[in-house]
């Protein structure tokens, strides 16, 4: 990851309410916060190797434990698809 791009940012962007894709341990998901420190992460593809629930609530802590490990993150914002 970029140096100048860090936690916080990615915290502020979702606070603000950005949907977040990005690539973890060979599987693409979709990231949004749902409540407070509670937040909705959608499996969108998934290799077979790695199997992994569908849908999940996580709680911050388990996104700042992931953060330094994922890859090719997006933003959206709008309408969730």
């Amino acid at each position: 990851m970029d140096g100048k791009y860090g936690f916080e940012q990615f915290k502020k962007n979702l606070d603000d309410g950005y949907q977040i894709y990005f690539t973890y341990v060979r599987n693409r998901y979709l990231l949004y916060r749902t409540a407070e420190n509670c937040y909705t992460q959608k499996l969108l593809t998934d290799d077979p190797k790695n199997p992994q629930p569908r849908h999940s609530m996580i709680t911050f802590k388990r996104i700042k434990e992931m953060f330094p490990y994922m890859e090719e993150l997006e933003y959206k914002v709008g309408i969730l698809e």
